[in-house]
């Protein structure tokens, strides 16, 4: 199935990728940031566009998701450092949650963790205590579960978050060094010291653990809640931990008590084992030693890898650039004003430029290059100059009587205002197009970028659906073979078909008779070890098997049982009534995936459908196989069934015995029909042939097996011998 997979760069969705690519599943990544360099492990396509792109809604239609991940708490894109991470988080998730309820499609899992509870808990915490944040991050993640929650409830979506406990792992970089075994062992390769709080108790999850877990929720069918916590649920202390690391170390360390913090937080595992299971592959002690171990190995990587913090020096360096743009033109509107002052005391007197105002064209030179800002500027400059030049033959007091000098003055600016505020609106109206047109530009390169991923999924698939062996095309093609043989063989060949799709040489199909029954038949299997079992099994007691077919899942035998086959599936009419058990037995490791799984469905329902179209043909012929009346078949209804027995029998794929009931001639054949089939089981069957012996077919049984049925007629008065061939 399709799997989107939301969040940046770390070793916890790497590991995601490697465990969903195993599995066989088709891995989408949007990786939430443009940075195309960034180590991730190889996905069938990846998306390198930010949460907030008006694009999504494309990706998610283009992708149409079974199930989505976002990795929420561990999104390596949030460093938590600053309030707008938490803008950008709240956002982004926003963004993508609309994406997914447009698109309608899947199931959606938010990954959280356990920074929500904030208090101390006397006992493990369940899903059902209320969350109380108080740090930046808790509070935004409770917000993301409750917007979950809320779009679970009201819109009926298959949406679940996992509150995963203290997850830890070993780093690839400092990306990774986010829980208390990494920041320790950091602590200790830095400064030879651990500082510990005292009785402060939590539990580790490894990473290898979370994603077994993950991905159980992945795979099921469907979930009974909204919320899981998924927790290893092994009390350990900031003491205890700092002593593990310290003794898996080859120098002296020092642990420091910085204080006393009494406080337990562990999550309660119970909902989620009580539905999914739990199996911890780790040992905490193990992953400690080996994290140390790496962390030493690659201690340079670690310690120096950061960048360094900034000096004063470095940070007015990078601001000076943007200082001097904005201090410039009020340097360059004093210095100008001072040139235009000079210039206007030269024009005075002077034949040729008196009637220039130079101080006129000072304001709308500042007016045209810099707008309204510095016009007010410049026009004031040069109304302290006027009135300074004209001071020199007039008292300042004549000089405010006059009139011209307030005309002046008004001109001057009303002149630089006018022109100043067009061209901040021509400078804003151009600013604006640009940002467009850049926006636009991006819209069209995502746009393209979206298209050429479409066209390389589409050619990917292409080549899947005419090249590859299990491709939708070439599974009808097999499977449409069965509509070539008779309605009575259909199931004897179903086997081979299923072989043959499955790659397996041994198949096996048991049919169960009638609604409600506790026994299955075997009908027909490619090879001794897929006959295993027996001719007749009681299915309800084989435990996980019985159990996945009444769940209508496909068992896949993880645990390499020899007692129950590698895969089994079970088909049901249109009433819901179990019609036939599929069994797998040899399959190769690699092939026992849930993308095989999900091909045995399908390849099941489309031998059904044969079978069912096979038996609806044989019940509407029903008065026409057997004499009216009677448990006897017609001569030629009962000569076919036989000959495909026969055949089956040569391939290997049944065995079967025909008897011949001794001085049947002048008998009342309704009578012997009757009385006969009280003798034999359901699959067994009863027929008059050609010459006019009646015979009896006895499916799945040898000549040694037929035995007892010849003595349980002679009981009845019916002597009976075994054939070769039904001409006998």
């Amino acid at each position: 199935m399709n799997v989107l997979l939301i969040g940046g760069c770390s070793s916890l969705t790497n590991n995601l990728i490697v465990k969903l690519n195993k599995e066989g599943h088709r891995v989408y990544l949007l990786t939430g940031s443009r940075d195309t360099k960034q180590p991730y492990q190889k996905a069938f396509e990846k998306y390198h566009f930010p949460y907030n792109a008006n694009c999504l809604n494309e990706i998610f239609e283009s992708i149409s998701p079974d199930v989505t991940i976002f990795m929420g708490a561990y999104d390596t894109n949030f460093n938590w450092k600053e309030e707008s991470d938490a803008v950008k988080f709240s956002a982004g998730m926003m963004n993508i949650m609309m994406g997914y309820l447009m698109s309608n499609s899947g199931k959606f899992i938010l990954l959280s963790s356990e920074q929500v509870y904030e208090d101390s808990y006397d006992e493990d915490i369940t899903e059902e205590v209320i969350p109380k944040p108080r740090g930046l991050k808790s509070i935004v993640l409770t917000q993301a579960e409750e917007m979950c929650e809320n779009h679970r409830k009201n819109l009926g979506r298959d949406i679940v978050v996992l509150r995963l406990d203290q997850v830890y792992g070993i780093p690839d970089s400092m990306a990774d060094v986010t829980d208390y075994c990494t920041r320790m062992c950091l602590e200790a390769l830095d400064k030879n010291i651990i500082t510990i709080r005292e009785n402060h108790t939590f539990s580790m999850l490894y990473a290898a653990d979370a994603i077994e877990y993950i991905y159980r929720v992945v795979a099921a069918h469907g979930s009974k809640y909204g919320l899981y916590h998924v927790s290893a649920q092994t009390p350990v202390t900031e003491r205890e931990l700092a002593e593990q690391i310290r003794k898996n170390t080859w120098f002296n360390i020092e642990i420091v008590s910085v204080g006393t913090n009494a406080k337990r937080n562990i999550l309660s595992a119970k909902r989620f084992q009580e539905e999914f299971g739990t199996t911890f592959l780790c040992d905490r002690d193990n992953i400690v030693k080996r994290i140390a171990d790496h962390m030493k190995k690659y201690k340079r990587s670690f310690l120096y890898g950061e960048k360094k913090k900034k000096s004063l020096r470095d940070m007015l360096m990078e601001n000076m650039d943007e200082f001097l743009r904005n201090v410039f033109p009020f340097i360059e509107n004093f210095v100008l004003f001072i040139v235009f002052f000079m210039l206007n005391n030269r024009a005075v007197g002077s034949t040729y430029f008196s009637n220039l105002d130079f101080y006129l064209l000072y304001v709308l030179l500042f007016a045209i290059v810099y707008g309204q800002q510095q016009s007010i500027i410049s026009a004031a400059l040069a109304t302290a100059g006027y009135c300074f030049r004209q001071m020199y033959d007039r008292t300042g007091f004549e000089l405010m009587l006059d009139s011209g000098t307030y005309i002046w003055i008004a001109q001057l600016f009303i002149l630089g205002l006018t022109v100043g505020y067009m061209r901040d609106t021509i400078t804003k109206l151009r600013s604006e197009q640009i940002t467009e047109r850049e926006f636009l530009t991006t819209q069209l390169s995502d746009i393209k970028d979206i298209n050429d991923s479409n066209v390389r999924v589409k050619d990917a698939l292409e080549t899947q659906l005419v090249n590859q062996s299990d491709s939708v095309g070439k599974i009808y093609k097999i499977t449409s073979r069965l509509e070539h043989y008779s309605q009575e063989e259909v199931l004897f060949y179903a086997g081979e078909t299923i072989g043959e799709l499955m790659k397996s040489e041994d198949v096996a199909i048991y049919t169960v008779h009638g609604a409600g029954a506790s026994y299955a038949r075997l009908f027909s299997a490619t090879s001794p070890k897929a006959r295993s079992l027996g001719n007749s099994i009681r299915y309800a007691e084989l435990g996980e098997v019985y159990e996945a077919i009444c769940d209508r899942k496909v068992f896949i035998n993880r645990k390499l049982d020899d007692n129950y086959p590698l895969m089994a599936n079970g088909v049901y009419d249109d009433d819901g009534n179990l019609q036939i058990i599929v069994m797998i037995w040899g399959l190769p490791w690699e092939s026992m995936t849930l993308g095989q799984a999900n091909q045995l469905v399908v390849v099941s329902a489309l031998i059904g459908n044969a079978m069912v179209r096979a038996n609806k043909y044989l019940a509407l012929l029903e008065q026409e196989r057997y004499i009216e009346g009677s448990k006897l078949m017609e001569a030629d209804a009962f000569t076919a069934l036989v000959d495909a027995y026969m055949k089956a029998e040569k391939k290997g794929y049944t065995s079967c015995t025909v008897l011949r009931i001794l001085e049947t001639e002048g008998m009342d054949y309704k009578k012997v029909g009757d009385q006969i089939s009280t003798k034999l089981r359901n699959h067994d069957y009863v027929g008059r042939v050609k010459n006019g012996n009646v015979c009896v077919l006895l499916s799945n049984t040898n000549h040694e097996e037929a035995l007892p049925v010849v003595r349980r007629l002679a009981e009845i008065g019916y002597d009976s011998v075994i054939l070769g061939e039904i001409n006998q």
